[in-house]
């Protein structure tokens, strides 16, 4: 097994860190495989009966995946990226459904590959540190991992606000909007772990929530969203930035100036991509995500994104299209049908 996690039985709880803290604990695929070996091990093993999940290091739960390998491979024509999108898809769908009680620490960075692999779960916990961000349409990309499935469920405002701009929430947002559903200051998360351990923990969340009650905090008070949040309600980027510009708040022109920021064609995808999400089961929007990404592998921007971020890191991507010139067909041909086969399940 990879040491890049580390697995071990505590009692009757499952422990899994992942352990890649100088890359903020980034996915890589031979991490997916050994967390999707230690959860299927751990369902049918009658002395587990919870699974907690948590990050090495003090700054990040998870910060994301192995992009540049995605990059690489999309380049060489090879079939890494779709093999690492399958195993990372199914690994998210297995804890979607897991029967067990999950519980992630999302203390730190949880962002991309982060979020799948904590807000399909039962239990998200926030900790003093958390911050959250999809930030994938900088990079001209999606949120994917579950991403046009869990986002539009926050509300269409909000998820659409999320999944577009890539906006950063802290721990008392996390918490409003619902992708934490538990905060436990920071100090007392090895405490919870340590509790667990000794909790005679019969796969039920009776038994967690018993332990949990102990050390779970009412969370910082967020303040409240503003007003302009409506103006993500629009049925299109072009619409949803001249609803910006026409509110004209600090807020709604900071987040106009950051959409103008993002691949446009990305953008376009994303809101689509969610539109359609919010109407699938969990199953299929993970099994049109694989779809989604291999589209993306065929665009200029994912390269140009990821080149500009994360490779020469210039900050100065040269999109493919300006603001409001990406046509529903060019949307299309990315969300189209592009997998061989379908993606394959665990559960």
């Amino acid at each position: 097994m990879t040491d890049q996690i580390i697995t071990r039985k505590r009692g009757n709880l499952g422990h899994i860190t992942l352990n890649r803290p100088e890359a903020l604990n980034a996915l890589t695929e031979e991490m997916c495989m050994a967390i999707t070996d230690a959860l299927q091990a751990w369902a049918t093993d009658a002395e587990i009966g919870a699974v907690l999940v948590d990050g090495a290091g003090d700054r990040a739960f998870c910060a994301g995946g192995d992009v540049i390998l995605l990059h690489d491979s999309g380049k060489a024509g090879d079939d890494r990226a779709e093999q690492f999108w399958r195993t990372e898809y199914a690994l998210n769908e297995l804890i979607k459904t897991y029967s067990k009680p999950y519980i992630a620490l999302i203390d730190g960075f949880v962002m991309g590959g982060g979020v799948g692999l904590s807000v399909h779960g039962r239990l998200r916990v926030a900790g003093d540190n958390t911050l959250f961000a999809m930030p994938e349409t900088g990079i001209g990309y999606f949120p994917d991992v579950g991403g046009t499935y869990f986002l539009p469920r926050l509300g269409t405002a909000i998820g659409n606000w999320l999944g577009l701009t890539g906006a950063r929430l802290k721990t008392a947002d996390t918490c409003a909007v619902g992708v934490a559903n538990a905060y436990i200051p920071t100090d007392k998360h090895n405490d919870l772990i340590e509790a667990l351990a000794k909790a005679k923990l019969d796969g039920s969340d009776l038994a967690v929530a018993t332990v949990m009650k102990d050390f779970v905090r009412r969370p910082p008070v967020a303040e409240p969203l503003p007003n302009a949040l409506s103006c993500f309600e629009k049925e299109t980027v072009p619409a949803i930035l001249k609803a910006l510009d026409a509110d004209g708040s600090d807020w709604a022109s900071k987040q106009a100036a950051n959409l103008r920021k993002k691949s446009p064609l990305a953008l376009a995808v994303t809101l689509e991509a969610m539109r359609r999400g919010a109407k699938l089961d969990f199953r299929t929007a993970m099994a049109r995500e694989l779809d989604y990404s291999l589209g993306f592998l065929k665009t200029q921007d994912f390269y140009e994104g990821i080149r500009a971020q994360l490779i020469d890191k210039d900050r100065n991507p040269k999109w493919s299209h300006t603001e409001g010139e990406v046509t529903d067909a060019q949307v299309g041909r990315v969300l189209g049908r592009h997998a061989m086969n379908e993606l394959e399940f665990l559960s």
